[in-house]
């Protein structure tokens, strides 16, 4: 069995990047499809052999671009990301001990942010390891945050809540400390938990998020990792394409 399947969420169409029918994930990034960047961190990482790839629409586009080195599990409604990684269950539950999620359209990712990840969950011991980032404030390129979910921590400073800012109160969205949704999950755990995620939010999608919620209501500590903000930067717009092409 794997230490550590990363799993790629790579469903999404990208409706407001005005990409015709190109998947958003396919978008040139510094001339290449910017999930060939992600691809390259993992591979140099060596951290996972064979990445598992979620695809939606445009997936044969993908799946032609990227060639067969990947695993490929297609979502057929994108639910959130909560619903996209129980799409890969059936596929992946037994096969590794541990699973990492990251994004397709997230194309700033380092090889040390991968391998850090990695390595503070597999010391840690705990159910969930998660990225976070701290930022200063909300303003110039750091506005891009201001959409990220944020962290709750309870009095002794551990994390016990991800609110996501559609759902959050007017002071919880002064706290800058956000959740760039990068995590490694015990494998028996998640799958034992997936189902209990419920779509009573704003947008009524399936949260990954909420299972930090469920994994502290068991007793579980949640450990964390900070990571750089560049490297949590992800691509929804053209304009935040164009800011991440910029960024040094």
């Amino acid at each position: 069995m794997d230490k550590v399947q990363i799993v790629i969420l790579a469903a999404g169409h990208g409706k407001r990047m005005n990409n015709g029918d190109l998947p958003k994930v396919l978008v040139s990034f510094k001339g290449q499809p910017m999930i060939k960047n992600l691809l390259k961190a993992i591979k140099e990482s060596g951290v996972c052999e064979k990445p598992a790839i979620v695809v939606g629409q445009g997936a044969d586009q993908v799946k032609d671009v990227l060639g067969p080195d990947y695993i490929y599990i297609f979502q057929k409604e994108q639910l959130g990301t909560g619903h996209a990684l129980a799409c890969t269950k059936d596929v992946l539950q037994g096969k590794s001990e541990n699973i990492m999620v990251l994004y397709g359209d997230h194309p700033l990712v380092s090889s040390d942010m991968i391998k850090s990840l990695a390595n503070n969950h597999l010391v840690s011991g705990k159910v969930i390891t998660m990225a976070t980032v701290k930022t200063p404030d909300f303003n110039d390129w750091h506005q891009g945050f201001f959409q990220f979910g944020r962290l709750v921590r309870d009095e002794s400073k551990k994390v016990c809540q991800i609110i996501e800012v559609k759902d959050a109160s007017e002071s919880q969205k002064q706290i800058t400390e956000v959740n760039p949704g990068y995590y490694c999950f015990k494998a028996s755990w998640l799958w034992d938990n997936l189902d209990k995620l419920k779509d009573n939010n704003a947008q009524h999608e399936y949260y990954l998020t909420d299972l930090i919620s469920i994994a502290c209501k068991s007793g579980q500590e949640i450990n964390t990792v900070k990571i750089k903000p560049r490297e949590a930067l992800g691509v929804n717009t053209k304009e935040q394409l164009d800011l991440l092409e910029n960024l040094d």
